[in-house]
């Protein structure tokens, strides 16, 4: 058994990903920063305004909201791509929730990271993970970080069990009121400095379930966000991007 399993490992051989020293170029279908025709007809802009399930789409700016949009696609194929098309770009974290107002420009990640965070965290980030409702889909995505093919922790990140061992939350699901309490004292037990991350459309804007009075409509309301990571939910790489960028 145990000469199967090194003949077996020895047979796969090295899977981990080389990124960020290497690009990695994801499916086609997959849905990334979105690509907007500011010069597309103003009643395409309104169709795809009017059946956009998040209500994310400003048709008189034309700009998309990302950290409420949910990525399903609908917008590209009422206009057909004349008006907004998804790219293959994962690159979507942003700082400021102004810029989470989307109109097809996005100032790069590393131009707002702190200094002072890069030097506080720079060689090790302990991160205590909160559920606050969410689906599990994002939740799913940070463990696919853990994989051999990511390897999280080659780069001094890792998420551990107690908020007293971190160095900030991360925090998925819209925030529902059951757990409200929960993360308000997950964050008091992590010692200062700390940080926020608003991972996915539910914990920036509760997504899908924004406008239900038994959750917040996300992190934002209670607490300072310094990192949100748009997406339904967001992509493994997108995610390990915005946390290489903005503390490495």
């Amino acid at each position: 058994m145990l000469f199967s399993i090194i003949k077996n490992r020895i047979e796969q051989g090295y899977r981990t990903s080389k990124y960020p020293n290497e690009e990695i170029k994801l499916p086609e279908r997959f849905k990334g920063k979105p690509e907007i025709n500011s010069n597309c007809e103003q009643k395409i802009a309104e169709l795809c305004a009017s059946n956009c399930p998040q209500d994310a789409i400003d048709p008189k700016e034309k700009t998309i909201h990302l950290g409420k949009c949910v990525f399903c696609g609908l917008c590209e194929e009422l206009s057909n791509g004349s008006f907004i098309k998804f790219s293959n770009d994962f690159e979507l974290a942003v700082t400021d929730p102004e810029q989470l107002i989307y109109d097809g420009m996005i100032e790069k990640l590393e131009i707002h990271a702190k200094k002072h965070f890069k030097k506080l965290f720079g060689r090790s980030l302990q991160l205590r993970q909160v559920s606050a409702g969410g689906c599990n889909a994002c939740e799913a995505d940070l463990n696919v970080l853990n994989t051999p093919f990511f390897d999280l922790s080659r780069f001094g990140i890792q998420f551990v069990a107690s908020p007293r061992h971190a160095d900030g939350i991360i925090v998925t699901g819209p925030v529902t009121r059951n757990m409200k309490k929960a993360l308000l004292k997950t964050y008091e037990a992590i010692p200062d400095p700390k940080i926020v991350i608003a991972s996915g459309s539910c914990a920036i804007s509760g997504g899908p379930f924004r406008g239900n009075p038994e959750q917040l409509n996300g992190v934002d309301g209670i607490l300072k966000v310094d990192l949100y990571i748009p997406g339904c939910p967001p992509h493994p790489l997108t995610t390990l991007h915005a946390l290489l960028t903005f503390f490495k």
